[in-house]
């Protein structure tokens, strides 16, 4: 890669949890002193990882390190086996050009190492990684609404209850409705380190564009991509500063609705006037 990106990333949810807090009983998240909702990036790269993983069914590659079930040491430790490395992550360390060679190898192998970077010395050592791309916490544009639901469940969980008049109690927590911006960083210097090239470039696309439609819940209600503006520079260093180019994409509730439902309630624009020489805007939603 010989170019820099920068992005903005709007999404929605309907009558949902977009992102649950589980030290708030999994509840919305949500910023207490301005109540506006907010969506963790980990949560974000948790929906490309599993999209990744449907595109391009474990092509080689394309396999994904951080997953469910996954157990990250045995991942790291048969890198080095089949590079043919002497090292057991609890008996014996690898020597520094081990490391490297499993760095390289996992970077190799794995999509989201390559992407977003991990740290791979918890075990057999295979040293750490810096992510070409970076993306920041989203945040609701206007502030949300926690709702606190209960729902009645009729079925008995043992038979000795299955003559019970009482119905089983539970809770629901979601948001009427919530537009959410989050602002992405893609370095072509740490994306030569790790591999990432045009290929994955088009693959995390992909994946923003069409992740939530791979990733339905009754919890998380209606969850929608609604735009993706991407940034490009002309050169790996870039040539304008990316908050400066974020604040040419403007979105606010529009006079008239007291209280946004929809995307449409919204007016959006992106400032494409005067762009800094060597910044081109492409609107890939």
């Amino acid at each position: 890669m010989n170019n820099r990106y920068d992005f903005v990333y709007l999404f929605d949810c309907k009558d949902g949890n977009p992102n649950g807090d589980p030290d708030a009983a999994n509840s919305p998240r949500i910023d207490p002193q301005d109540m506006r909702g907010l969506v963790s990036d980990v949560c974000i790269k948790r929906k490309i990882r599993n999209f990744a993983l449907l595109a391009k069914e474990r092509a080689a590659g394309y396999d994904i390190f951080v997953q469910q079930g996954s157990v990250l040491n045995e991942a790291i430790q048969k890198a080095h086996t089949e590079l043919g490395h002497d090292v057991d992550g609890k008996k014996k360390t690898a020597d520094r050009k081990q490391v490297q060679s499993a760095r390289a190898e996992m970077c190799k192998r794995y999509f989201d190492v390559r992407t977003f970077g991990a740290v791979m010395s918890t075990g057999s050592n295979a040293g750490q990684v810096r992510g070409p791309v970076q993306i920041s916490f989203s945040r609701s544009i206007d502030p949300i609404l926690p709702l606190d639901l209960s729902i009645t469940r009729m079925a008995a969980t043992e038979s000795k209850d299955a003559d019970a008049p009482n119905q089983t109690m539970g809770r629901k927590n979601l948001i009427p409705y919530g537009l959410y911006c989050c602002q992405g960083y893609i370095s072509a210097h740490l994306a030569r380190e790790t591999g990432f090239n045009d290929a994955d470039l088009e693959l995390l696309w992909q994946s923003l564009t069409q992740m939530f439609d791979h990733d339905r819940s009754a919890s998380r209600g209606t969850m929608a991509p609604q735009k993706l503006i991407v940034f490009k520079h002309d050169s790996a260093l870039g040539n304008a500063p990316a908050h400066k180019l974020f604040e040419r994409v403007t979105v606010q509730r529009k006079s008239g609705v007291p209280v946004a439902r929809s995307f449409s309630d919204y007016d959006f624009a992106v400032n494409e006037a005067n762009l800094p020489t060597g910044v081109k805007v492409i609107q890939l939603l």
